[in-house]
């Protein structure tokens, strides 16, 4: 690993460490600030999602246009100016619109660092996706455990002045990573574009399986997260508690991408794909509906696992597919915000139409999961239908 390439990696643990103790939490700060229910924080995570979709295909069209370093000094500055506004704004529209702003903001900084990451890499490119997903997925657990206890230390400003303070550390390290990258020369892009053309014809059939399966994964993620607070008021759990509780599928995630990193047998085998799709509906289920603690972090478990799988997959085809990798970055994170608003607008939806029905929400966003896994098999058996080449 070049020094250039070790300081983004730390510039992407700061910025997921930064992404999940904000956004994520920010559910907890709506309810207890103004008395949020389930259905406003699934429509509040149903506009992050729309917002992400478009910014994300947007952020990625900027960064393989105007460069890399340019798309993460506009993302850092926006994501200062929106915790700003958060902590200037105390009104539930300004949180609102503050929420946006960061959403927009972040969405000019994953594609570039997804795209500095990976090249380059060459015949390592395995190794560079690895080490970028189990490097985002380690912030993000580790925040999670720890931003619930934070929170009741610090107090709920520190949901906006913590962030802030972690972009303030990222923008002075972006110039030494250009300055690092310089002097490594661009010998290694040259050669990068070449490995990656010959994968193409391999890439592209799971790319397209990837890019169906990863989005509706983010559909039961993001119609997860903001229940959380719900699901752990069931279970009696403090802030605290339900930070450290409700991390568990996130390591979970992060110990399927060591393994998936270590031990690349899963490559262009599509029965791990539908397996883990079919086993993330099951931890879903078990994750909404659980009615203890150990059944809680069991379902989280199997979540984890399986939603690790299908984000390397579309991340990995991704990057393996083309050269122009800050767009298919932005591609791959426009997929994930489409199935970040499709969740949550399902569960929000069915909790308006029908009231009364317990579980209304979850059963809907079960069934669009359902859907999607047929989906996923009609797919692949076209793909075998059409000729060889």
């Amino acid at each position: 690993m070049t020094p250039s390439k070790a300081v983004y990696f730390i510039i992407e643990l700061l910025n997921c460490y930064a992404s999940v103790y904000y956004s994520n939490f920010l559910f907890f700060y709506t309810k207890s600030r103004f008395g949020f229910g389930e259905m406003e924080n699934l429509l509040l995570a149903a506009f992050n999602g729309l917002v992400y979709a478009f910014a994300a295909w947007k952020g990625g069209a900027f960064a393989q246009r105007y460069g890399c370093t340019k798309s993460l000094f506009l993302g850092f500055s926006g994501m200062a100016l929106s915790m700003i506004a958060g902590l200037s704004l105390h009104s539930a529209p300004g949180q609102v619109l503050a929420f946006g702003m960061w959403t927009v903001s972040v969405c000019f900084v994953w594609p570039a660092l997804e795209a500095l990451v990976t090249e380059g890499a060459s015949v390592n490119l395995s190794d560079m996706v690895g080490y970028y997903n189990i490097t985002w997925a380690l912030g993000g657990a580790v925040a999670y455990f720890t931003a619930g206890m934070m929170l009741e230390r610090l107090g709920m400003q520190s949901l906006f002045w913590l962030p802030l303070a972690i972009v303030a550390l990222q923008l002075p390290l972006t110039p030494l990573a250009v300055c690092l990258a310089k002097k490594e020369g661009v010998r290694l892009v040259q050669v990068a574009a070449g490995t990656a053309a010959q994968r193409n014809g391999a890439s592209r059939p799971f790319l397209h399986l990837a890019w169906l399966a990863n989005p509706l994964s983010y559909v039961a993620i993001n119609t997860v997260i903001p229940l959380i607070p719900s699901i752990s008021g069931k279970l009696h759990l403090s802030t605290g508690a339900a930070g450290i509780v409700c991390s568990a599928w996130m390591f979970a995630r992060l110990l399927a991408f060591v393994l998936l990193w270590r031990w690349t047998w899963w490559h262009y085998r599509f029965r791990f794909l539908a397996g883990s799709f079919a086993l993330m509906v099951a931890g879903f289920v078990g994750v909404v509906f659980a009615g203890s603690v150990v059944m809680l972090l069991v379902a989280q478990v199997a979540f984890g696992l399986s939603v690790g799988l299908i984000y390397y997959s579309s991340l990995y085809y991704s990057m393996n597919a083309s050269t122009e990798r800050g767009a298919h970055g932005g591609l791959h994170e426009a997929m994930i915000g489409t199935g970040l608003f499709v969740g949550p607008a399902c569960g929000a939806c069915s909790l308006f139409l029908l009231p009364t029905l317990a579980g209304a929400g979850v059963i809907t966003v079960g069934g669009v999961l359902g859907a999607g896994f047929a989906g996923l098999l009609w797919m692949r058996r076209l793909q075998n239908k059409q000729p060889r080449p």
